[in-house]
Order: C-alpha cells, then sequence, then structure tokens
C-alpha cells in the first residue's frame, strides 16, 4: 500500500518522483495499491490508484474556511499565531483526518504500507503515525530535510511551529519501522537529528521509470539543431543561475562562432529572480527564459532532445538532495553540466572525478565547461551521450525490488 499526498506530475517534482517510484514498485513485481490525496481521479498503468475524498463537514475543515474567509476578505491573518499554538495548519489537521479515515477503512492486508509526500507537508506520514496497527509494516519515505530548519545553508527558514515538527518527526523516526531515503547524504544528514533513522533506514533514489512523451512537437523556441543547454526546474531563491548565465555569456565572448549555435534556455518558475533575469533575455538572444511552469510532457520531451542538461543547487558546503530530475537528464544520456557544493549526492553518484562539475558561482570554470561541451557537439553530437550505465541500473526498478525484497 502506497499512502502518498499527490500522483498529478504536473503539481510538482515531489509527485513526478512519487509516480516514477510508483511506477517501478509494479515493474519490478510488485502488486500496488496506492491511496493519494490528489483530491481528483488519476489512473497509473499496471496499479489500482484510489482518490481519498476530503472531509467536508468537520471542525476542522469549518475553522480552516473560516481563516482563508478572514484573510481573504478582511486581511486578518491567523496562520503564524495559530501554528505557533497547534503547530500545524487546521487544513493539515483536515487532510490527515481524511487520510486516516480512508486508511482506517481498508480491510485489505497489505506486506509494506509505503508513505510517500512532497515538499514540507508529509501528511501521510502524520496521518499513520496515528495507526499502531500498521507501524511494524510502515515504511516511512523521506524526500528532503525535515522540519525546514533542518536544510542546509543557505536556507535559513525556522517556522514558528518547528519545536512541535520537531517532535512530530522524532516520532516518525522512532515509529516506522523502516524509513527510506533518495540519498545517502539525505539519510545521514537527518539521521544525524534523528538517530533512529541510521538504524532504519534505506536508499530509494528517485526511479529512472519509463515514460511515453505524448506530444513529440517542440515550442516555437526550441531549435533541436542548435546546441540547445536546458535548465528545467524551480529556481528558488536559494538557487542563483547568476554563475550560469554569466558562465554562459563569458563562453560566448571567447567563442563569438558560436552564437550562431549556442542556447542556453531555463524553464521554470523563477519569482526571486525575474527582475534581473528580464536584462539577461532582452539583450542576450542566445539566452531564453521561461519563468513559470509547463506540461512535464512537453518539459520531458525537452530534456530528452536538449545537448546539455543542467542540475543547479544551491551556494553551500553540502547538497544532500538528489534532484527529481537527476533519473531525467540520466534518461536523456547526454551530459549534465553540474553546478554543485563538492559534498553533493548527484556528484557522489556521477563520481568525483566527472569532468563537468563546478561550483555554482565559478565563472570561469563554467565558461570552459560550456567551451568543452561545444566543442564536442561541433565534432560529433552523438560523441556527447554519457553512456552510464552504472547509474541507470541504480535508478532502474530492478534495483529498488532487491532493495525492498530485503527489508
Amino acid at each position: 500500500m502506497v499512502i502518498t499526498d499527490s500522483i498529478n506530475v504536473d503539481d510538482s517534482s515531489g509527485s513526478k518522483a512519487n509516480v516514477a517510484l510508483i511506477s517501478n514498485l509494479a515493474a519490478a513485481g510488485f502488486n500496488v495499491d496506492v491511496y493519494h490525496y490528489t483530491l481528483r481521479d488519476i489512473t497509473l498503468e499496471g496499479v489500482k490508484t484510489f482518490a481519498i475524498p476530503e472531509i467536508k463537514f468537520s471542525l476542522q475543515y469549518f475553522l480552516s474556511r473560516s481563516q482563508r474567509v478572514l484573510s481573504r476578505k478582511f486581511g486578518i491573518e491567523l496562520a503564524r499565531n495559530l501554528e505557533r499554538i497547534f503547530g500545524f495548519s487546521f487544513t493539515f489537521f483536515n487532510d490527515t483526518r481524511s487520510i486516516r479515515k480512508a486508511i482506517i477503512g481498508i480491510k485489505k492486508e497489505y506486506d509494506l504500507v509505503l508513505t510517500l509526500s512532497k515538499g514540507g507537508s508529509f501528511r501521510p506520514h502524520y496521518a499513520v503515525l496515528q495507526l499502531p496497527q500498521l507501524h511494524q509494516k510502515w515504511l516511512a519515505y523521506v524526500h528532503d530535510p525535515f522540519p525546514f530548519h533542518y536544510y542546509p545553508r543557505p536556507y535559513n527558514w525556522v517556522e514558528v511551529s518547528h519545536l512541535q515538527k520537531e517532535r512530530f518527526f522524532r516520532k516518525v523516526s522512532q515509529k516506522a519501522r523502516y524509513s527510506g531515503f533518495p540519498s545517502q547524504l539525505l539519510m545521514e544528514w537527518m539521521g544525524s537529528y534523528f538517530e533512529d533513522f541510521l538504524q532504519t533506514g534505506i536508499i530509494i533514489p528517485h526511479q529512472l521509470a519509463d515514460y511515453k512523451i505524448h506530444d513529440p512537437s517542440f515550442p516555437d523556441y526550441f531549435d533541436p539543431s542548435k546546441f540547445n543547454v536546458l535548465h528545467a526546474g524551480n529556481l528558488m531563491k536559494q538557487r542563483s543561475p547568476k554563475g550560469l548565465l554569466d558562465g554562459f555569456l563569458e563562453f560566448l565572448r571567447r567563442n563569438p562562432d558560436a552564437a550562431a549555435d549556442a542556447r542556453l534556455l531555463l524553464i521554470g518558475p523563477a519569482d526571486y529572480h525575474r527582475e534581473w533575469l528580464a536584462g539577461y533575455s532582452q539583450f542576450s538572444p542566445q539566452v531564453h527564459i521561461v519563468p513559470s511552469s509547463i506540461s512535464f510532457d512537453r518539459i520531458y520531451h525537452l530534456q530528452m532532445q536538449s545537448c546539455v542538461n543542467v542540475i543547479l543547487e544551491s551556494k553551500s558546503e553540502i547538497s544532500p538532495f538528489l534532484p527529481a530530475k537527476f533519473p531525467h537528464c540520466i534518461s536523456a544520456n547526454k551530459p549534465i553540466l553540474l553546478l554543485a557544493p563538492y559534498y553533493s549526492e548527484a556528484r557522489r553518484l556521477l563520481g568525483q572525478d566527472y569532468q563537468f562539475w563546478s561550483e555554482t558561482d565559478d565563472v570561469p570554470r563554467i565558461a570552459g565547461l560550456f567551451e568543452r561541451l561545444y566543442e564536442v557537439w561541433k565534432e560529433n553530437p552523438e560523441n556527447l551521450a554519457m553512456h552510464r550505465e552504472d547509474i541507470r541500473d541504480y535508478l532502474s526498478a530492478s534495483y529498488l525490488k532487491s532493495a525492498i525484497e530485503k527489508l
């Protein structure tokens, strides 16, 4: 049984990773039932899906809607004060109660109960924590650090409810028989705060699952005959693309003939950087920025057709995250331009001697990497193929099957 927040691949990178994991569980031969809180019916090939309904007749539901009305119509913001008292929002409590109610009603016996979440919600974990009859079969999957103040710098957000969230996650670490992490570094990182994770934890990396592209057309800003370098994904406040952009422009300055072929595309929300990003696309015709989300089908197609895919992480001493798009980049079989700290999970997997890596703000090195990649492409685009069968195996359904069967 998989209990998850969402299986809508277009709502977040977390949901994409969840669906890939569910798909590979089925591909590995497991019988999988998925109970999801997407709040609409969605089908997945090879598994049974059940949409969990929201409880709409409860005190928590009434209080959550009243809070929204006060905020929207009268500008009265109660969220911070209420979370300081209760630890979570009324919406969170109603959502987890809805999930718990649906799970309690299930009569079927399962060998394993896997909770998946996205962002910072961990609602399925909270719901199952209150169902002790499932704890001996429970694998709590931890996709990112939690609570937020356990993120490595430069993330520095401390929630008003951080103490309640710490208590919640310590209980998860103690009650779940197993815990799962997408990366070795994340398991070690979370284990430094909740020591039980080091005893129960296994590595279940984000999965490389089969995906059929439904629309093989290209948007007008993408010419597949060009040297296209693509960054796909959310440019959060802490993920500044300035080093990437300045490195690309320095590469063009050193190699003016490349201006006819080279294109840098940044596709994804960029609210924190939108104002100054506009200057790059306005004055550099080789730079194209789409500061909003597009469908997963379209972005996956562009990743497969680009010459280079960029993974951009924050400037930090360590990055314990395995980006959800890492399997997509491996699937593309093209070089990954990795802009990340020296200690990062992506670099650990690619290898310490991986040549197309740089710190995020090392502009001269980034420009040099663009030069090397462009030279290979100019000579023969086929020579860009990565051929990393070792990583493909690590992200595969067969590796997932062996990890689950060891439990």
